[in-house]
């Protein structure tokens, strides 16, 4: 937890302790590592170090902010059709037929509508990304609903809002916490995929998926332009899947 709190305060700070991401040296092309620039420079002699932190505001940035709004919404509204009847087994059909639809998809539907960019990136990995959360509440719920606590609020003349929010709530909080951790990990590597295809953040913008997308042709003159933003996803992706597991274990006690 330590570990993982001085690395964000670390990227936060990133403005304040390394160079400007976009300054260009070009008597550094693609140099290797050194005291000045510990993990080498690109193509354009700009500081790997400085491009990958300042990257990973804008690609965790975005990955959490698309996985709060998701989330929220995608977890009130399966909750709420778990509780609602027919009009929730509709609103269920409705998430499913949604979740078939591939991002990659929305990505380009939002890339030739409004443009590569911020925009039509947050648009791809928002607009249907709320249906895997719609769906674990709502099952979440409906397990929940049979077990005897509620039972006995309802007994006691619990509404069904009430039960929900006062007594079901607190208890879906570790899986869908797992479940969140997962799914930014699968943002994270979206965003970073749209932006390598060129329908996400637009060069020169440090960004994971576009600094890989601009080093790949280095691959093998200057393997750091590529390996460096690349494995900063892997590790981000790995540890939100680490946090997944530690909050399963949470809900296993």
């Amino acid at each position: 937890m330590a570990a993982g709190c001085l690395a964000v305060a670390f990227v936060a700070c990133a403005p304040l302790l390394l160079p400007d991401p976009e300054r260009a040296d070009f008597a550094g092309l693609l140099a290797g590592p050194s005291a000045a620039h510990p993990l080498g420079t690109d193509q354009l002699g700009r500081d790997l170090l400085s491009r990958t932190l300042h990257g990973g505001r804008l690609t965790l940035g975005l990955s959490l902010f698309a996985v709060a709004v998701t989330g929220a919404f995608g977890t009130a509204v399966g909750a709420a059709a778990a509780v609602t009847g027919a009009f929730g087994r509709l609103v269920m059909r409705l998430v499913d037929v949604l979740a078939a639809i591939p991002v990659v998809l929305f990505g380009l539907v939002a890339a030739v509508t409004l443009g590569p960019g911020t925009t039509s990136l947050l648009v791809a990995v928002t607009a249907i990304a709320w249906t895997p959360f719609a769906r674990q509440a709502h099952l979440l719920v409906l397990a929940e609903r049979e077990r005897e606590y509620v039972t006995a609020a309802v007994a006691l003349g619990a509404g069904p809002v009430r039960v929900l929010v006062r007594h079901v709530g607190r208890n879906l909080v570790p899986p869908l916490g797992a479940h969140a951790c997962v799914r930014f990990s699968s943002t994270l590597l979206t965003i970073s995929g749209l932006s390598f295809l060129g329908l996400g953040v637009q060069p020169p913008t440090a960004e994971w998926g576009a600094m890989v997308a601009e080093g790949r042709e280095y691959l093998f003159t200057a393997p750091q332009v590529v390996l460096v933003p690349s494995a900063a996803v892997v590790l981000t992706a790995g540890v939100a899947l680490w946090w997944g597991r530690r909050f399963d274990r949470v809900g296993a006690r």
